[in-house]
């Protein structure tokens, strides 16, 4: 059996936190270059995709932060993300290894 369905659980969320984090990663770079207030189909995307994690992750830091720090955090909040999940699969003996032999 393929190993991605074999491991949904652990493929599909860990993708989903991926793409959002590279997502981030993208907009800070592109935000480097363009106005926030720029209204390219790109940075629209960019946007919408990535300002809920934003909201959520400014609730916790502090307000003096600008934007771009909080993007850094966000980063750094959905790596930890996933890395406790695969710590949570591991403790639970569930989670995808490395296949031995070659």
């Amino acid at each position: 059996m393929n190993d991605f369905w074999s491991y949904w659980y652990f493929h599909i969320p860990n993708f989903i936190l991926a793409a959002v984090m590279y997502t981030l990663m993208g907009r800070l770079l592109l935000g480097l270059f363009v106005p926030e207030s720029w209204d390219n189909y790109i940075w629209r995307f960019f946007k919408t995709v990535t300002d809920p994690f934003l909201r959520i992750v400014r609730t916790v830091t502090p307000s003096i932060l600008t934007l771009p720090v909080v993007i850094v955090f966000s980063v750094l909040w959905l790596m930890t993300l996933r890395i406790g999940y695969l710590v949570l699969l591991i403790n639970f003996g569930i989670a995808p290894m490395a296949s031995q032999g070659g």
